[in-house]
């Protein structure tokens, strides 16, 4: 193999997994080009809770102090029910050996995107660049984009999402699975939903039909408001105005309805993932974060695994003698992670399966 510095290597996708892979990689000493086909760089929608395997990588790659700025810890989550119940409160699931790293990092994803990307130098991160065409050529790969630009690397990450043109092009044809549910996302200020999180536990408000993530953000002064609901509609986008999600909470606390009354626009996306595909990487192409394991939002991993992915390919070429051993070895390690965050997100938690989310969850010591 090369030596690090002089690696040709092109991530394809700027969203989170992008973004972490080109940082885990300049830790290293590999510079990585970041192709993203979006004209500028930006996360919407809702928080997330970075998990201890997670955060461990940002000490490793030098960025703690900055997550740990635009983070608040958790040490609990809670199950209600829609009436203000509390069905179920737990420390967060254990993901490590250590018994004391049951907790979280929440974080909205556009801070955490911004962190990424503010370590990355700024000719490394190339804008409208859509993928057109990859070429396998078995030891390096060649990449044409729709704005006739081409490229050839040694290694190239394919991190363009659920709908990956890489994994269509090289390794499967399968399509994203529409799970019937729509979230609608939203990040408040109001009163009524401060009231909801007086402290940093995440809460999941359920009652059969719907789930609504009461995620705090108290260092932003704000809070992430996902609603969760079944729909028919498996359109990508779906188009549902606030007052059509007010009339769909209107079961719920005062709080919820309240918070609800105050947004103006949400994030409206349909909830779709993909089977577990059964090969990630040729000798010189990897997948990485939703391109390798789309999964539904309700086990709180897909930035979580996109990121430890990013970690572990950067570990394993650190470890092998040539980019194909190392992309199996990352395979192998992060593969059966992922196959069963994938088959446990499909499970929400529900008023009818909240006890069973918990217990599934402590398989999470994975």
């Amino acid at each position: 193999m090369k030596s690090n510095s002089k690696l040709r290597v092109a991530v394809i996708g700027g969203g989170i997994g992008g973004a972490a892979t080109a940082v885990a990689l300049k830790s290293i000493g590999i510079r990585a080009d970041l192709y993203e086909q979006a004209s500028e760089i930006k996360e919407v929608g809702a928080g997330v809770g970075m998990r201890p395997p997670t955060v461990n990588y940002f000490k490793k790659w030098g960025i703690y102090g900055e997550i740990e700025r635009k983070s608040s810890r958790s040490d609990y989550m809670e199950v209600v029910a829609a009436n203000g119940d509390v069905l179920v409160r737990e420390r967060w699931p254990l993901l490590t050996d250590n018994p004391e790293e049951k907790w979280a990092r929440l974080v909205h994803r556009a801070d955490l995107i911004e962190i990424f990307l503010n370590q990355l130098p700024t000719d490394s991160i190339h804008l409208g660049h859509r993928l057109d065409k990859i070429i396998d050529h078995g030891n390096y790969a060649e990449v044409h984009f729709e704005n006739g630009r081409s490229i050839e690397a040694d290694l190239v990450i394919g991190a363009d999402g659920i709908r990956s043109e890489v994994r269509s092009q090289l390794f499967s044809d399968t399509k994203p699975i529409y799970s019937g549910t729509h979230a609608y996302r939203a990040v408040v200020t109001n009163k009524e939903a401060f009231e909801l999180v007086p402290d940093n536990t995440l809460k999941v408000y359920v009652d059969g039909r719907a789930q609504i993530y009461v995620l705090p953000l108290h260092h932003r002064n704000q809070v992430s408001f996902d609603v969760t609901i079944q729909s028919p509609d498996a359109s990508w986008r779906p188009v549902v105005s606030p007052e059509e999600i007010v009339k769909l909470v209107d079961n719920f606390v005062d709080g919820i309805q309240k918070t609800a009354l105050t947004v103006e626009e949400y994030t409206c996306r349909s909830v779709y993932d993909i089977d577990s595909i059964d090969r990630w990487h040729s000798n010189c192409v990897a997948l990485l974060g939703d391109a390798a394991h789309a999964m539904q939002h309700h086990t709180g991993q897909g930035a979580n695994s996109a990121i430890q992915d990013a970690g572990v390919l950067a570990e394993c070429l650190q470890e092998a003698d040539s980019i194909p051993e190392a992309l199996q070895l990352y395979q192998s390690r992060r593969k059966p992670v992922t196959d069963k965050f994938q088959e446990l997100s499909r499970q929400a938690p529900t008023q009818q399966t909240e006890t069973a989310f918990i217990e599934k969850s402590h398989f999470e010591k994975a």
